[in-house]
This record gives structure tokens, C-alpha cells and sequence, in this order.
């Protein structure tokens, strides 16, 4: 059977790693088909094709857009996109600089609880590029200057919803996004269904609404999620008629659990 991962990171988004690096790693445990689906940008997606020629890996054009549905955000992977298709293009590029304004007021906030001059150490993370800052950054940094022993830790204490240091994102809405994958000719796949904390009664509707709008897909297998959580995610799969993917959400040394591949 081939070996597929759908769902990946490079340094483009909050990765710790080059798309050249992935390719290799994917050659080396296997893979035949992988998508690289970095956090609202398709930059790294030349760079891993060419790492790939003569190769006998394919890689598959994607991206993770981040999106809104009554509230609650949600992650739709889009596959088999055309990086270049105009809609997408000014999409990805709107999420980008609403991405670099929250990573300014990120900065902002941690200034106050004490953490000052953080937004050099954590732009230089992000590559210099302020608008692929993210909070896995900050996390890293965090964790970088003994502030908490893990990133994890850091999202608990400091990052994540209702913590001190979180700020709200104006992302698209799930509508728009879905429109744009639709444009760019990709496969909408919603991403690990089970971690947005959502009741099955809320996440049915999640799926309902997903699908009347146009998503075709729903992971079911992701990272290192319980056989119970996927069991439960296939029988969804099959009761909203969505095809399954699979990926490991891999992002690299700064989440060693996840595994490329795996």
C-alpha cells in the first residue's frame, strides 16, 4: 500500500523546517505521495517540487486556511489547489497580513506581563517575515528564554484562548475559504475535526454546514489521535458521505510527537 501524509508544515509557516528537508524525510520513511499544507501560504510549495523531481515521491499542492464557522475556528485543508489562481492568491494574502498585526499585538501584550523586546528573537523565528508569524513562534520563544518548559506549556500559560497574551484573529469565514479552494480548483478537507473541544451534536452541524458549502473531505486519521477518536471520525466520514484523509500535521523538531509519515 503507498505510504500518504496529507497534512505537513515547513519553516513557511510554523514549521522548523525547509520543504527540501520534508522531501527527504518523506523519502526516507517511504512516503509516495505528500501535501505540503502550510498555515495560509503556498510559498514553499516550489521548493518542495523541485526537491522532488526525479524523485519518486509526489508532492501535492496545498495549503491550511484558517477560518471561522459561528465563532468557533476551524482548519480547512485545501488539495491539489492551483497556487496561482488569482482569488486564492489575494486570500492567502489578506490571512497573511492579519497574521502579522495579531503577532505585533502578541508582542504587545507579553510586554506587559513583563516579557519585553520579544518581537526581534521572535520575527528572526518567523525567517524575518512578520507576516508568517504565528503563535508556535512565540511558544518557541518562549520556551527558548526558560519562561516554560514546553510549548505546550506556553499556549496553556500564555497563548492560547482566554490566556493573557491571546488575541483574537479576523480570519475569513469558513464560506469564503471554501470559495476559494472551489476557485482554485482544490479538494476542501476539514482538518482534525476532534480538537476544536466541539460537542458531536455541534461538531454534526460543523460537518453539515461544511459540506452543504462545498467541503468534500474530513481528516480522520491525524498525528497521534486515539483509535477510539478515529473510529468515531470514520463513522462521521461515512454518515455525511466525505472522503477520508490522512496526515500527520507534522511541523518538526519544536512537536517532536508527531512523525512525518506517521
Amino acid at each position: 500500500m503507498p505510504s500518504i501524509d496529507l497534512h505537513c508544515h515547513s519553516l513557511y509557516s510554523d514549521g522548523t523546517q525547509s520543504p527540501q528537508q520534508l522531501v527527504e524525510q518523506a523519502l526516507n520513511a517511504g512516503l509516495s505521495h505528500l501535501a505540503l499544507t502550510d498555515h495560509d501560504t503556498v510559498l514553499g510549495l516550489a521548493e518542495a517540487h523541485q526537491a522532488a523531481q526525479g524523485t519518486t515521491l509526489q508532492i501535492i499542492n496545498g495549503v491550511e486556511i484558517s477560518a471561522i464557522w459561528q465563532q468557533q475556528l476551524v482548519h480547512i485543508i485545501a488539495l491539489h489547489i492551483d497556487p496561482q489562481h488569482p482569488l486564492l492568491v489575494a486570500g492567502l494574502a489578506e490571512q497573511a497580513q492579519a497574521r502579522g498585526k495579531r503577532g505585533q499585538l502578541i508582542a504587545q501584550k507579553l510586554a506587559y506581563l513583563g516579557i519585553e523586546d520579544c518581537w526581534p528573537a521572535v520575527l528572526a523565528l518567523a525567517g524575518g517575515d512578520e507576516n508568517r508569524v504565528g503563535r508556535a513562534h512565540f511558544a518557541q520563544y518562549l520556551v527558548n528564554i526558560g519562561r516554560v518548559n514546553s510549548q505546550q506549556r506556553a499556549f496553556d500559560k500564555y497563548l492560547g484562548a482566554g490566556k493573557p497574551a491571546s488575541v483574537a484573529m479576523p480570519w475569513t469565514d469558513m464560506l469564503t475559504a471554501l470559495s476559494w479552494i472551489k476557485a482554485a480548483g482544490g479538494i476542501a478537507v476539514l482538518a482534525h475535526p476532534a480538537r476544536y473541544g466541539l460537542s458531536q451534536t455541534k461538531l454534526r452541524a460543523l460537518l453539515v454546514d461544511f459540506k452543504s458549502a462545498g467541503g468534500q473531505a474530513m481528516e480522520v486519521s491525524t498525528a497521534n489521535e486515539k483509535v477510539n477518536i478515529i473510529q468515531n471520525l470514520a463513522t462521521l466520514a461515512q454518515r455525511f458521505e466525505l472522503y477520508a484523509s490522512q496526515g500527520s500535521d507534522y511541523h518538526g523538531t519544536n512537536m517532536p510527537w508527531p512523525k512525518l509519515g506517521r
